[in-house]
């Protein structure tokens, strides 16, 4: 995300800046802490005296970041923290969203999984905001669709053996094995799924899956049905050849991932939006983001792509598909994109999102 982040500086430097002026980047580790994060969050304000907000990566950590940018009235886009709550029931009039809500996530896969899979699905679920919220999306699909949970399994973050989790999961006899855990989790987990070989018995999907994951998997450990975030591969959408030349010139020749697409877009929209309504002000750029609709060369996807007014939630395709063991003309091609759902058919109405946005006097 920060490198993304720091392409769109470069690019909108080139470009003559923010109104004219030069933009600089300035970053902190919250490390993954949620006392440090709004540490860090109050220094940049206070000390640093920065114009605009970006992060964090933990919903959690983004939450409480956007208690203290509502309070000191900077405009804050999170990037890449899920959690419902962030756009529902604790939205702020300062705070965007780029990524999607857990809600989002569970809406793109939840019927294909049903329908492919089977009705019966047990669940690996990290232990915190992201995951409690991924599951009870989830559930609330199932449910509906006429399914069952066979039981839930929460993990720790930063587990690195599943077996305990894995055996109970077998036990269950479900036909689909749900995992929500994401990262360093993710890749333990689906290794030793493949090692136990519950793949051959039941079947293995999740929501969110990242490339970042399915790089550091071994071949044969690249298996289920995900939805991606963004993806690198859109033959024929304007500006995304551009984008993932851009970025493999900084990344060591590798593709762009979500991630570099969340913090490219999150810079990104500042930019747009102050040099539209010539302005830095807060509240005035919060209100003229309300339905903002991102151009070609940033949403880099087929779909419309904008910030709903109502909630501030960027309405961002989901990339369903499965993954690949590997690529075919390419050795990054680990995932097959079947269908690109828009925001607009994944989101919640706003009335169900528990968002009221309270604009400052």
């Amino acid at each position: 995300e920060v490198m993304g982040a720091k392409l769109a500086v470069a690019q909108m430097n080139a470009k003559g800046g923010i109104l004219g002026r030069q933009v600089e980047l300035l970053v902190e580790d919250s490390a993954n802490d949620v006392g440090t994060g709004v540490q860090k969050a109050r220094k940049l304000i206070e000390r640093y005296q920065v114009t605009f907000m970006i992060g964090d990566v933990n919903s959690g950590i983004a939450a409480a970041i956007a208690q203290v940018t509502a309070e000191k009235k900077i405009l804050h886009i999170v990037s890449g923290g899920h959690t419902d709550s962030i756009t529902g029931k604790d939205c702020k009039w300062n705070v965007f969203r780029v990524c999607n809500t857990t809600r989002m996530e569970a809406n793109s896969v939840s019927s294909v999984l049903f329908s492919k899979y089977g009705k019966k699905w047990h669940f690996i679920t990290p232990d915190y905001a992201f995951g409690h919220t991924l599951y009870d999306a989830c559930t609330d699909d199932l449910k509906k669709l006429g399914g069952t949970v066979t039981g839930n399994e929460l993990t720790p973050l930063g587990t690195t053996d599943f077996s305990a989790y894995l055996i109970k999961a077998r036990a269950a006899n479900p036909d689909v094995m749900i995992l929500l855990v994401q990262g360093s989790d993710m890749i333990n987990c689906l290794k030793q799924v493949v090692q136990f070989g519950l793949n051959r018995q039941i079947h293995v999907a999740g929501t969110q899956q990242e490339l970042e994951s399915l790089a550091a998997l071994p071949p044969e450990a690249r298996i289920g049905i995900w939805m991606f975030e963004w993806y690198w591969k859109q033959p024929g959408v304007v500006g995304v050849e551009k984008f993932v030349a851009d970025v493999r010139k900084v990344n060591g020749g590798k593709v762009p991932t979500a991630r570099h697409w969340f913090g490219y877009v999150s810079a990104m929209s500042f930019a747009l939006i102050a040099n539209q309504e010539k302005n830095i002000d807060a509240v005035k750029l919060a209100a003229a983001l309300e339905n903002f609709e991102l151009p070609d060369d940033v949403k880099l996807q087929p779909n419309k792509c904008y910030y709903r007014k109502g909630d501030h939630q960027l309405m961002t395709s989901a990339f369903v598909g499965e993954a690949q063991s590997k690529g075919t003309d390419d050795p990054e091609d680990l995932y097959r994109v079947d269908e690109v759902i828009p925001g607009d058919k994944t989101a919640p109405a706003v009335g169900e999102t528990g968002c009221t946005i309270q604009w400052p006097a």
